[in-house]
């Protein structure tokens, strides 16, 4: 079920609602330049075992409101998921991809802190690789001009991640697109959200993260891409000092995008997980 939160100062976020109103409340938090369609079969897993999954657009992305004034800052997605949970009344479980974790670790390591029972990272720590994350942040900036099909911006996901085999049907890649007037394609975000200088500055703050993630004694996992461009062996190593009661699992084959990857092990892992704890 499609439903809108209001977030922070009035923004209005789109989401997705599946499983039962009574069960475990989840909330999943994309990565950036990602839309609430990347969970893959993650949010039907959760949802069929009773818990109450609400997998959310970020501001600035997919069907979720453009900030009007250009701030896509760590603070303003902490913001939006703190009244996003104000508003659904209940303690979430928190599970973030990306940049979507690391809103997370500042949501619950932060005042006002979100106090979740449990908090799934993917394939993100404070210490991540800043040469993987600029490879990663060119590719989301090329296209400018866009593309004329659904089929083009195919073939441009096929080269930047040749490991990934390219589905004969690509009308699910439409999701993460939008039809601007001029007739083509273009990615599903406010290209403002590219623009604006704060948010990799923040997201290059690890002393930052690391604190927030010394004061959270949530049970939490770090699912890694096994061929990350992101998260290396030492970003883990680095994690583990900081949080050294948190569960690690490496999911081979994965690069970033692990549950585009590897759906089905990194689904096993998180229900798994979110399961075990609420035992």
């Amino acid at each position: 079920m499609a439903v809108r939160f209001r977030g922070a100062n009035g923004i209005e976020l789109a989401a997705d609602v599946e499983g039962p109103w009574h069960g475990a409340l989840v909330v999943l938090l994309h990565g950036g330049g990602q839309t609430r369609h990347a969970w893959g079969g993650a949010t039907h897993a959760l949802a069929r075992q009773g818990l109450l999954a609400v997998s959310l657009d970020l501001r600035g992305h997919g069907e979720s409101d453009w900030a009007p004034d250009g701030d896509y800052g760590i603070d303003a997605h902490a913001a939006d998921l703190r009244a996003v949970v104000a508003e659904l009344g209940r303690p979430a479980l928190l599970v973030g991809a990306s940049l979507g974790g690391l809103t997370s670790l500042i949501a619950a390591g932060e005042a006002p802190r979100l106090e979740p029972p449990a908090i799934v990272l993917v394939d993100v720590t404070p210490r991540i690789d800043p040469g993987g994350r600029e490879r990663i942040m060119e590719f989301m900036r090329s296209h400018p001009e866009g593309f004329a099909s659904v089929e083009e911006a195919a073939d441009a996901v096929s080269a930047f991640l040749p490991h990934r085999p390219r589905p004969s049907d690509v009308s699910g890649l439409a999701k993460n697109l939008r039809r601007d007037a001029d007739g083509r394609y273009r990615w599903h975000w406010d290209p403002a959200f590219m623009q604006a200088g704060r948010l990799g500055k923040d997201t290059m703050n690890p002393e930052r993260f690391e604190a927030a993630a010394r004061t959270i004694t949530a049970p939490t996992l770090l699912v890694r891409g096994g061929k990350s461009e992101i998260v290396s062996a030492e970003g883990v190593a680095a994690f583990q000092k900081v949080m050294p009661h948190a569960e690690y699992v490496d999911v081979p084959e994965a690069r970033h995008m692990v549950a585009g990857d590897q759906n089905d092990v990194f689904t096993f892992a998180v229900v798994e997980f979110l399961l075990r704890t609420l035992r």
